[in-house]
C-alpha cells in the first residue's frame, strides 16, 4: 500500500495503517531524533512522543509530503524535550550545544566507523540553526525548499546556514584531527 493510501486510511480511524505508517517512517525519526543531539535513553521517548502527535493532529495533515511533517514534528518534540530538561535542571540550556559522549549502543548500527564517530561528534558541536539544515540536506536528502519549510524559515536563510554550517563543521573537524592525530579534514 503507498504512503498516501495508508494516510488516508489511517485519517479514517484505520489502527492497521497507522501502524504501518509507524513502521514504514520509526527509523527516519529515531535517526533524525539521534542526530539532532538527544541522548540515547531520551531517543525512545521522543520517537513515540512524536507518533503521538501525529496520530492527535493527523486528520489537520494536509501537506504535499508526509515526511517533511514528520521532520517539522521530530524537530519540536526535541525543542519542547529541551525547555522541559532546562526547565527541570532550573538552568538556562541552550540547546544541545554540548557534544554527546554518551553514545555506545544507539551509534554501534548508526555510527559505522571512527569517521562517522566523529563527524556526529563534530556536528553536535555546532548551533542548532546550522546542525538541523546539514543533517536534513546531507543525512535525509532534504531539499532546501523542505528544509525551510520543515525549520519554518526562507530558503535564502537555509542556504545561507548549510554554507556556514559547512565551513564550521569542517573547522570543527580539523580542530579534532589535530586534537586526536587524525586526518579529517
Amino acid at each position: 500500500m503507498k504512503e498516501e493510501e495508508l494516510i488516508a486510511k489511517a485519517k479514517e480511524g484505520n489502527m492497521r495503517a497507522f501502524h504501518q505508517l509507524i513502521q514504514l517512517h520509526y527509523s527516519t525519526v529515531e535517526k533524525f531524533a539521534y542526530q539532532l543531539g538527544n541522548r540515547r535513553d531520551e531517543i525512545e521517548d521522543i520517537t513515540q512522543e512524536v507518533f503521538i502527535r501525529v496520530y492527535r493532529f493527523l486528520d489537520q495533515f494536509t501537506q504535499a509530503k508526509f515526511t517533511t511533517w514528520l521532520y517539522k514534528i521530530t524537530l519540536n518534540v526535541t525543542r519542547d524535550m529541551a525547555r522541559k530538561r532546562s526547565q527541570n535542571l532550573k538552568k538556562v540550556f541552550k540547546f544541545q550545544q554540548q557534544p554527546r559522549e554518551d553514545y555506545p549502543q544507539v551509534e554501534t548500527h548508526l555510527l559505522q566507523n571512527e569517521e562517522d564517530r566523529m563527524l556526529h561528534m563534530c556536528l553536535q558541536t555546532l548551533d542548532e540553526k546550522y546542525r538541523t539544515p546539514i543533517i536534513l540536506f546531507y543525512f535525509h536528502d532534504r531539499k532546501y525548499e523542505e528544509i525551510a519549510e520543515i525549520m519554518s524559515i526562507s530558503l535564502s536563510t537555509v542556504k545561507t546556514r548549510i554554507l556556514r554550517g559547512k565551513t564550521m563543521l569542517k573547522k570543527a573537524m580539523e580542530d579534532l584531527s589535530k586534537k586526536e592525530g587524525g586526518s579529517y579534514g
